[in-house]
């Protein structure tokens, strides 16, 4: 009868391979999952910011400016969320309606954090239509 040796040795090599395989598989996927939540917060982050400068805009068309005020703003930043510029534009139409005299504003926010190019680019774009 012939003894066979060294099998428990091969065995247990396998399983450590395996082991480590899946081992260096679980901390892909964590470190998958922790990246795409800290997108998902900074997208949150921008889309806030930018309703923050379409509210900053209505604010100053309710107070009486036009558009031209909103259109010379440079990118607006806010304590609150740090890293994040915001953009406005905004144009206007009058229309009446009946006895009534409408104006019609197209406000457009583009939130952005970081450059273009990079790794941590995040924007969100909001557009409404107020009517005074």
């Amino acid at each position: 009868m012939k003894r066979q040796r060294g099998l428990t040795l091969v065995m247990a090599m396998f399983v450590l391979v395996v082991l480590g395989l899946l081992g260096a598989y679980m901390l892909r996927v964590s470190g998958v999952q922790f990246v795409t939540s800290v997108y998902a917060l900074q997208g949150a982050r921008a889309y806030q910011a930018a309703r923050a400068g379409m509210e900053w805009a209505m604010a100053r068309i309710d107070k009486g400016a036009g558009c031209a005020d909103i259109n010379a703003q440079t990118a607006l930043t806010f304590a609150g969320i740090p890293g994040f510029k915001v953009k406005l534009g905004c144009s206007s139409q009058a229309d009446s309606e009946a006895d009534k005299s409408l104006t019609f504003y197209r406000i457009n926010a583009v939130s952005q954090y970081g450059d273009y190019s990079g790794r941590d680019y995040v924007a969100r774009e909001i557009e409404i239509t107020v009517v005074r």
